[in-house]
């Protein structure tokens, strides 16, 4: 049996995985479940028996000990980085925001596979995380629908380029003037995928691409300028390669982050079971550019991409907390790509990644500073 660790069991990713594990009972030993302060680690805690649990709320930590005096519990930022530091064969990353970095580095250090759902982690610590890994031994499986793609569609060598799909978000057909006064609300009605909130406001700014180009990069040694997004709103082509010779090779199915998290689970074997199939009879499949003055976030994400350094620190420090402000009605839809210009007009002089803790100080600098100017 795999013996895995999940971070955010309680989360979109998590419970997904937790959904695998289902309909594979004789692969996966679950050793240990992480979440914030959602009550449902304790229904998690009884159907799989872990025996390890951290849990970032102290009053649930407490609530976790009492209920389950089996189980070793971690508490606090400092108890998910304990678990994710113990040895299993693999490690899912399905936390949200730059609070996955510190436990994947630590997760890798113990030699740990990562089944990476954690975008932010490459984003902000990619110039870290992919040496150590290679020096550890360790392999980062993709388990994001588009890099799950591409890393199935990577057949050959000779690649042209990757062509990164994107469903356009909620607001793919509002003009530019509509989306001036567009509102968290309207935002969070993604028309294909069920997704946590800040990853589907990520979408509606077209952020969440921005930052799976930076991911991308990292993960196959590609530059941003052999990267293309392009809008595909059926959801349905994940990605594709495109070869040297002219071919092009696509992953394809219906939209479910099951399938994804499956094939990250069950590497390198593939798995049998499909959640979801899709009926191509009757269907058209469509491609579109990118719109980035509608969506300036993209553009701004292709600038830090090619920056690299501490650029893409700066704006997904800045990005996290404007999404928080903005599905809080605190800020409008372009305030989110304003206020990182600023952050990175501020901060931003060419500095490289020098260390982990670099990335925390910029990181803790920028959100303070960002807050100042929303509130």
């Amino acid at each position: 049996m795999k013996r895995i660790i999940i971070l955010g069991s309680t989360g979109s990713i998590g419970t997904q995985a937790l959904e695998v594990v289902d309909k594979y009972p004789k692969e996966f030993d679950v050793v240990g479940l992480v979440c914030n302060s959602s009550e449902l680690i304790l229904e998690q805690i009884a159907t799989y028996s872990p025996k390890y649990v951290a849990v970032v709320n102290g009053a649930l930590a407490e609530k976790v000990r009492a209920s389950f005096p089996d189980v070793e519990v971690f508490e606090g930022e400092e108890g998910v980085c304990q678990l994710a530091g113990i040895k299993v064969d693999l490690l899912i990353n399905g936390l949200v925001g730059i609070s996955g970095l510190k436990p994947t580095i630590k997760a890798i250090n113990a030699g740990n596979n990562i089944a990476l759902a954690n975008k932010e982690t490459l984003v902000a610590g990619g110039e870290l995380v992919m040496p150590l890994a290679k020096k550890m031994g360790v392999e980062i499986l993709p388990v994001d629908s588009e890099h799950s793609a591409i890393w199935q569609s990577l057949t050959a060598k000779n690649v042209k380029r990757i062509l990164l799909t994107a469903s356009g978000g909620a607001f793919r057909d509002w003009t530019k003037e509509q989306l001036v006064e567009a509102k968290a609300c309207d935002a969070l009605k993604h028309p294909n995928w069920d997704m946590g909130a800040k990853v589907t406001i990520d979408s509606a700014t077209l952020m969440n691409k921005g930052l799976e180009i930076i991911e991308a990069m990292h993960l196959f040694g590609v530059d941003v300028d052999d990267i293309k997004v392009l809008v595909h709103r059926q959801s349905v082509v994940h990605s594709m390669v495109e070869y040297a010779d002219g071919s092009v090779i696509a992953q394809m199915s219906y939209p479910d982050m099951r399938l994804p998290i499956q094939i990250a689970m069950l590497y390198p074997q593939r798995g049998d079971y499909a959640f979801n199939t899709y009926d191509f009879i009757g269907k058209n499949l469509t491609f579109e550019e990118a719109d980035e003055d509608r969506f300036p976030c993209l553009a701004i994400a292709k600038y830090c991409a090619k920056e690299k350094g501490i650029a893409p620190v700066i704006m997904n420090s800045a990005n996290e907390i404007l999404v928080k402000a903005y599905l809080n009605n605190k800020i409008k839809f372009y305030d989110i790509p304003y206020y990182i210009r600023l952050a990175l007009d501020k901060f931003y002089q060419g500095q490289r990644i020098e260390s982990e803790s670099q990335i925390y100080s910029v990181d803790g600098k920028v959100r303070s500073y960002v807050l100042s100017l929303i509130e």
